[in-house]
């Protein structure tokens, strides 16, 4: 399609920078309205940078209001990053929007968004296309990475649009009145991911914090053993995912702060919502399947005993600390997660450098079971605990296809293009992680979502080579029926 084709409809921006043009387009499960919507929310710029990318969102406002200023932070090379400043202008509303850059790693950028309709396509369908149009520092010398900037484009917006696709999906799924939904560990990994997946679904979020950052925060204090109860009234759900951090050698001072942590946290939020006038129709509350300790090759499911050992035993505390809800009626769910595929963080990040220089490879005998899952599938679990009435206890939130630990390594390093053969001896693990290596890098367990797949749930990633190509971006222009142009120059 050429670029006069491109900026003779609709509603147009200013004219545009001489230099380079990247036109990537999608079509869409979900209505003009709904497309144009989704990206107006607050929590969109967050779904829509990629963890492996290393950007990370300092300012994201509303972006189909007119000036508004998003603000990035983006890495260069060495260490070094660039403050990347954005000015949403040129909002025609459930139609399009555009940013141009005010600062940043390019000497121009222009980026029109726009929800096209669907044309031929099916009822209720519609069209993401983003429209780029940019120009390199340096003159001359710079124009050299033009190339690499364009593929670096195409592999970007194949995940953005992959993702945008997903998310839609998943929220069409429940199409029931917004709720009201306070977070715990809003700002991990997971919390953070979820508070901007639910807001993008038309959702409310309150995060549930030590110090308050927003007028809508809620206060508590573990330590202290309060939280601002009044502040609780009126929420729908509530979402627990705090807890200490298990990845670090387990000192008795360390292993004292995980268990407190999610006991003591979880007994105070439990116990606060059944105070209130109005409580939650649902708490969810956080598992792991450390719940079922090491089991060789043996598979399990929810209805399998708990195993042994420390992770064992906190989780079966960590659970039963939410008691007074259910005695009070309250639906509770506990969502035993597995390993968090996400390159923005978790074990994934931490494997990635030894797998990308080829010393990957199988840990201990390499039998040990690894249950997994994507972190958009797990987004996608939480959300489908919160809304289904028939899932309380536990339910195991693990992609389908768990696997030995010699054949993740070996997919991983399949993903990565790299051997995956360097094994890590047990007696080397014991010596340099004592026993958090011992549970977490030796022990494992063969864990089925059998709840999950009886009640229908629908994972994205069922198996590990999808996951991984998506969170590491290697799904270049995967999704059906994404299209890409990228002219070398845009004529004037």
């Amino acid at each position: 399609m050429s670029h006069s084709d491109e900026t003779t409809r609709g509603r147009e921006s200013p004219s545009l920078p001489v230099g380079s043009h990247f036109l990537h387009r999608s079509p869409m499960p979900a209505t003009r309205e709904e497309l144009a919507a989704w990206h107006g929310r607050q929590g969109a710029l967050e779904r829509l940078v990629p963890g492996w990318s290393g950007v990370r969102v300092i300012q994201s406002l509303d972006a189909m209001r007119e000036g508004a200023i998003a603000e990035l932070s983006v890495p260069l090379f060495a260490g070094l990053r660039s403050r990347w400043k954005a000015r949403h202008h040129h909002v025609v509303e459930g139609e399009q929007f555009t940013d141009t850059a005010l600062s940043g790693p390019f000497a121009a950028w222009r980026h029109v968004h726009r929800f096209l309709e669907g044309g031929a396509a099916p009822r209720g369908t519609s069209v993401l296309e983003d429209d780029i149009t940019f120009r390199l520092p340096l003159g001359p010398l710079g124009a050299l990475g033009k190339s690499m900037v364009l593929r670096d484009l195409k592999r970007t917006f194949a995940w953005r649009h992959g993702r945008t696709a997903r998310d839609l999906r998943r929220h069409a799924r429940y199409p029931e009145a917004p709720l009201t939904v306070a977070i715990s560990g809003a700002s991990g990994l997971v919390g953070g991911a979820l508070s901007a997946f639910l807001t993008t679904g038309g959702h409310t979020v309150r995060r549930i914090v030590r110090r308050r950052e927003r007028p809508t925060d809620i206060l508590w204090d573990l330590a202290a053993g309060t939280i601002d109860r009044a502040a609780l009234e009126g929420v729908d759900a509530v979402v627990h995912l705090a807890g200490e951090s298990i990845a670090a050698r387990w000192s008795e001072a360390k292993k004292k702060a995980i268990r407190t942590s999610r006991v003591r946290g979880t007994e105070l939020l439990s116990q606060a919502i059944t105070t209130l006038k109005r409580p939650p129709s649902v708490f969810v509350s956080a598992s792991a399947i450390g719940y079922y300790g090491s089991r060789g090759e043996e598979p399990v499911d929810e209805s399998s005993a708990p195993g042994s050992g420390f992770l064992a035993e906190v989780c079966q505390a960590w659970e039963a600390a939410a008691e007074p809800a259910r005695a009070a009626g309250i639906r509770v769910v506990h969502p035993r997660i597995g390993m968090v595929i996400a390159s923005a963080g978790g074990a994934l990040k931490q494997l990635l450098l030894p797998f990308s220089i080829g010393l990957g490879g199988p840990v201990g005998s390499g039998r040990q079971g690894m249950s997994w899952i994507a972190l958009d599938d797990l987004l996608g679990v939480i959300l489908a605990a919160i809304r289904t009435p028939s899932l309380s206890g536990p339910v195991n939130a693990v992609a389908p296809g768990s696997l030995s630990n010699k054949a993740f390594g070996q997919t991983l390093g399949r993903v990565l293009r790299r051997p995956a053969f360097a094994p890590l001896p047990a007696f080397a693990v014991r010596t340099l992680f004592g026993a958090m290596g011992e549970e977490l890098l030796l022990g494992g367990a063969y864990v089925r979502p059998k709840r999950l797949l009886d009640a229908g749930f629908v994972f994205d990633f069922a198996d590990l080579a999808s996951a991984l190509r998506f969170e590491l971006g290697r799904e270049l222009g995967r999704e059906v029926g994404a299209t890409s142009d990228a002219p070398n120059e845009v004529p004037h």
